[in-house]
């Protein structure tokens, strides 16, 4: 495991935009593990649910996989919740 000091050092290098992507993807990560364990599910139980393995699983739970929305809708329909959360409302134009 790496130290926070090597971890604050390596975010200090990176771009504003890459820092957004590992903040969202351990977000997303501590989303889908706080509901296996609210749930009590294994990996293992909840890579059979998804149709994936044990191996897919450990990825998305280490924040480092880059998911598609359909990896996202396929995990929040199998967990009956939103990992993430849209904005509804009204569509705001560009322009």
């Amino acid at each position: 495991m790496m130290s926070n000091a090597i971890m604050d050092s390596i975010r200090s290098e990176m771009s504003p935009e890459m820092k957004k992507k590992m903040e969202l993807s351990v977000s997303i990560a501590n989303c889908i593990y706080d509901n296996l364990k609210r749930k009590g599910l294994t990996q293992k139980q909840f890579a059979e649910m998804v149709g994936k393995t044990e191996t897919e699983v450990s990825r998305w739970l280490s924040g480092t996989h880059n998911m598609t929305l359909a990896t996202i809708a396929k995990i929040s329909t199998a967990l009956g919740c939103d990992i993430i959360k849209p904005v509804t409302g009204s569509r705001q134009q560009w322009g």
